[in-house]
């Protein structure tokens, strides 16, 4: 079922059903008319969305660079992902809260996070290193499928707060196999809450394809809990935005959650550990590179003769500048004090906490005596 209507044409009018796949830009650039979504942008606003994606990729290309020459500890790669990011991430308004798995580097990027932060996690001097509240834009969560649950819960209590507000969550398709998301289902379609659940399908949940781990398609799952679940191409940025605003809308005004289905691909591996030329074939690669999400809205923006050269080689140099500083700042990050793994877990002091910190600190103290 999509957003504002049963899956397939009203019983009576003779129309045909909606295309499965929302799609609004195709793969070779040409812009395309779909029955139920559009989106309107000007020539600025496209090309702002061309650099937003632009930019994210050659962070993330740094990132897996620092990576490698061993700065970081690992890297989850957005490739091949960015469009589904910027496009989600583009479609919030201010007083949404977007809870993230731990790839959501595009999404990080439109809620104002500087990306030295996100790199510091990875590299294992903070905690995160963003304040929430500030960016709207939860912390990263390892653990699969349990950001949909605290999403839920905010979403409804946002609810009960009585604002206009909505929350998104990110997740895989492989999280779609987790309880836990199954339970926030439950619970947003029982509270009715202002929730969009958006599902990043990348085929590969680590080295599971996605034929083993569901018999339909994802976003029909959502039907069997009593809410809408729509498809669309996450390699589409326009398509990516235009469903993404209509479910968010939706939330707002007290029609409940929406699943959304981006269908997507992960061009890289699943993160820096792993090695995805062990279960998956370099064709199958290589017929996703021909979707690939930036070449598309380059190849759309010199069609329509909205942008040339000059503009994209502007862009590249500018996200290649981008990318020199925050290389450069990842490098100067300082590291902790050992006690500061104890730092921001309560809101307030809390006893058995303590205890371990002080314990903590009075071992390390115990090598400066030694050392006298």
């Amino acid at each position: 079922m999509t957003i504002d209507a049963a899956h397939g044409a009203p019983p009576g009018t003779g129309a045909q059903p909606p295309p499965e796949l929302v799609q609004l830009l195709t793969p070779e650039g040409e812009r395309i008319e779909h029955p139920e979504y559009d989106v309107d942008l000007t020539a600025d606003e496209i090309k702002s969305l061309y650099r937003d994606l632009v930019i994210v990729r050659r962070l993330d290309t740094e990132a897996l660079a620092l990576t490698r020459q061993g700065e970081l500890g690992v890297w989850a790669s957005l490739l091949g992902q960015e469009a589904a990011q910027i496009g989600s991430g583009r479609a919030l308004g201010p007083g949404d809260m977007a809870f993230p798995s731990y790839r959501e580097h595009g999404v990080a990027w439109c809620r104002d996070v500087d990306p030295v932060k996100v790199l510091g996690l990875f590299r294992g001097v903070n905690h995160a290193g963003w304040d929430p509240r500030e960016h709207n834009f939860h912390l990263y969560t390892i653990v699969i499928g349990s950001q949909t649950l605290h999403a839920t819960g905010y979403a409804m209590g946002i609810q009960r707060d009585g604002t206009e507000d909505a929350a998104i969550v990110y997740f895989g398709d492989g999280a779609t196999s987790e309880g836990d998301v199954n339970e926030a289902f439950v619970w947003s379609a029982a509270q009715n809450a202002p929730i969009v659940f958006f599902c990043q399908n990348n085929q590969w949940a680590i080295s599971e394809p996605l034929e083993r781990q569901s018999r339909i398609p994802l976003y029909r799952r959502a039907e069997g809990f009593g809410f809408p679940g729509i498809r669309v191409d996450g390699n589409d940025v326009f398509a990516v935005l235009a469903v993404t605003k209509r479910a968010l809308d939706n939330a707002r005004s007290g029609q409940g959650p929406t699943l959304i289905e981006a269908f997507t691909y992960r061009m890289g591996a699943h993160t820096t550990t792993d090695d995805p030329t062990r279960y998956r074939l370099q064709a199958e690669l290589e017929a996703w590179k021909l979707k690939d999400p930036i070449e598309r809205v380059k190849a759309y923006l010199v069609k329509s003769q909205m942008a040339d050269k000059e503009f994209f080689a502007a862009i590249d140099e500018e996200a290649k500048s981008i990318g020199s500083d925050l290389r450069k700042r990842c490098l100067e990050l300082p590291d902790p004090e050992a006690t500061a793994i104890w730092e921001n877990v309560y809101a307030t002091e809390h006893a058995p906490l303590a205890g371990e910190r002080d314990r903590f600190t009075s071992y390390l103290g115990s090598f400066e005596e030694v050392t006298r």
